[in-house]
């Protein structure tokens, strides 16, 4: 027993010493050696009982060069801990992703691949969260303080509403009396409905309707975050799309989600905004009077009010995975029909749905459909409060230039999207979809024609690899 138990501490000694080779990660390797201190300390155990006699003081069953070894690992492993600290990386993660995508938008008239593609650039339904390439960096203290930046040039949050700003989200998260109450500030994404902004949270390349045309993009202020239970709740005040108020505008929108896991399978959560958006209408909209003078709406930049809610749900279980959203909302004189000088309320009711099924343990099959009613006034959703031939918003256009159903009447929308996704590995999905957009009338532009279609088709492949 005593030849046998040398052995084993040597090996384990030995593999002690190429382990930072091997190791993954650096909190990997601190683990890593913390279990092999407790495993030569039980060693030590075992030998001291099955010897017959006591070991001679210091040497614990072990030859002098093994009790070097084992101080020199020792030593290593604490002084590891110590340069972490002192480093600022005790608590720090960083992860990525990047997903070269390509795009083929027939009406368009455009097959291209979708990569880093400037801020400035439209956004649309096949011009949203993809074709990114994210750093996200986050980092815990012992106090309990959560830091997170995550930067996403060209095509993120920061790039839409922030003159081009690689910041998708710069956010710090505070522990007030507990660590399930927390003040959080900074710049945070939308967390509406049950899409997320970042390609690795979504089963498919586009992301539905009411995400792209009924959502905000990002707040930035404070909110309080708090979580009890099962349930999880997040109130606060910010600028709506903005990193800072216009002059003359000093109210902020109030903010709020609450989330509820019923249990490990399923859930829901509702989420609502209150308070002023820009409203594209008053700032550059027209109208033409009795005399047919376009006469231009006066914009003061100040926003106008806008009342969103929206509720969504969830349940996953075995190979099927269900989601579901309704959202409603109206802006106060952001409608697009203002032709007798007077500024008309926009309204919304959206529906989304998504269905996915694993045909096998990798490969996914995935449905979505999506229907936003926006007749009223002409039309008008949040951001768009014009005629937009893209995205299918706004009034239908017949050959004579004439509007399909008149100046007041707005479009009412929907998709349908079909596609699979197939885990290539752990880190890498291949993503295939087909989307067919429709309209109640001719709102989507045909650029070799220049005529106005109903409908609109559009097929998509991207890799997301992340770490």
């Amino acid at each position: 027993m005593r030849l046998i138990a040398p052995t084993v501490l040597a090996l384990a000694l030995a593999f002690a010493a190429t382990f930072p080779v091997a190791a993954q990660s650096n909190e990997e390797l601190l683990k890593e050696l913390r279990a092999l201190r407790d495993r030569v300390a039980e060693l030590e155990k075992r030998v001291q009982s099955a010897a017959p006699a006591a070991p001679a003081p210091g040497q614990w069953g072990m030859t002098p060069e093994q009790v070097r070894e084992l101080n020199r690992v020792t030593i290593k492993a604490e002084a590891l801990q110590d340069t972490f600290t002192d480093q600022g990386l005790k608590g720090l993660k960083i992860s990525g992703l990047i997903d070269p995508t390509y795009i083929y938008n027939r009406n368009q008239d455009n097959g291209s691949f979708v990569f880093l593609n400037n801020g400035g650039a439209r956004y649309s339904y096949d011009n949203s969260y993809f074709g990114m390439a994210v750093l996200d960096l986050q980092k815990e203290t012992e106090s309990g303080a959560r830091w997170r930046l995550t930067l996403a040039p060209e095509r993120g949050t920061g790039a839409l509403f922030n003159g081009s700003s690689i910041v998708h989200e710069a956010s710090v998260s505070i522990p007030l009396s507990d660590l399930k109450t927390r003040l959080w500030l900074g710049q945070i994404p939308d967390w509406t409905g049950y899409e997320i902004t970042l390609p690795t949270g979504n089963k498919l390349i586009t992301h539905n309707l009411l995400f792209d045309t009924t959502a905000p993009t990002a707040y930035t202020g404070a909110v309080l975050d708090v979580t009890r239970g099962k349930w999880w709740m997040r109130a606060g005040v910010v600028n709506l799309n903005s990193a800072r108020l216009p002059k003359g505008n000093s109210a902020p929108a109030f903010i709020y989600r609450v989330d509820f896991s019923k249990g490990e399978f399923s859930g829901f959560g509702f989420s609502g905004v209150h308070g002023k958006a820009t409203n594209f209408a008053a700032d550059f909209g027209s109208w033409t009077d009795a005399n047919g003078t376009v006469q231009v709406f006066p914009g003061a930049g100040k926003g106008t009010a806008l009342h969103m809610i929206e509720a969504d749900a969830y349940f996953t279980r075995g190979d099927w995975s269900l989601f579901g959203q309704v959202s409603a909302g109206q802006q106060q004189r952001a409608a697009i029909f203002n032709s007798d000088g007077q500024l008309r309320d926009s309204r919304w009711v959206g529906l989304s749905a998504l269905a996915a099924y694993k045909i096998t343990p990798r490969l996914e099959a995935v449905l979505r459909g999506d229907y936003i009613n926006n007749d009223s006034n002409g039309g008008g959703l949040l951001g768009y409060s014009f005629d937009d031939p893209v995205n299918g918003i706004g009034r239908g256009v017949l050959a004579d230039g004439s509007f399909a159903k008149g100046e007041a009447v707005g479009t009412n929308r929907y998709a349908l999207s079909a596609g699979l996704n197939y885990l290539f590995d752990e880190n890498t999905v291949f993503k295939l979809e087909l989307r067919r957009d429709g309209a109640d009338q001719p709102v989507f532009e045909v650029v070799k024609s220049g005529s106005f279609s109903k409908s609109n088709t559009l097929f998509g492949a991207a890799v997301v690899v992340s770490f």
